[in-house]
């Protein structure tokens, strides 16, 4: 991988959706058998011990650096929110089709464009806007199938 593409937002973002995938396969077939709740607590001890595993490895655990007040407050209402986010995730997927599930789970693709435009001044442009109602029309054509 050349070092422009380790620098490129899209990029990442695409691994971040294969990973994604893969994440709803994987987890639908390990729920089959465990309460919901366990699951998600297993996938976190792992996610944790793998990214305390990348900190140490890289160094960037021995010395973060200064992290201010507001950084604290709000990652830790990200890391709430991803709990949440899990739970009700893992907990869908036990009930429910993954083919179901993750598009619903989509959505909130819309819900982040429009907490940015309410929240963080964000204006998507028109192209921006239409793909956004195209997700969202496309995760209840999936979800909601007669």
């Amino acid at each position: 991988m050349n070092p422009e593409t380790l620098s490129s937002w899209q990029a990442w973002a695409i691994l971040s959706a294969v990973f994604a995938a893969l994440t709803a396969i994987f987890a639908k077939v390990g729920v089959e058998d465990i309460n919901s709740d366990l699951a998600t607590f297993i996938r976190t001890v792992v996610v944790l011990i793998s990214f305390a595993l990348i900190l140490f490895s890289t160094g960037q655990f021995t010395n973060p650096g200064p992290i201010s007040q507001k950084s604290w407050i709000f990652l830790v209402l990200s890391g709430l929110g991803t709990g949440a986010s899990w739970l009700c995730y893992f907990r869908a997927l036990k009930l429910g089709p993954a083919t179901l599930v993750a598009p619903i789970d989509k959505l909130s693709v819309v819900l982040v464009a429009l907490f940015g435009v309410v929240f963080l001044g964000e204006r998507p442009s028109l192209n921006g806007w239409l793909g956004i109602a195209l997700i969202a029309a496309g995760a209840v054509l999936i979800a909601f199938k007669r």
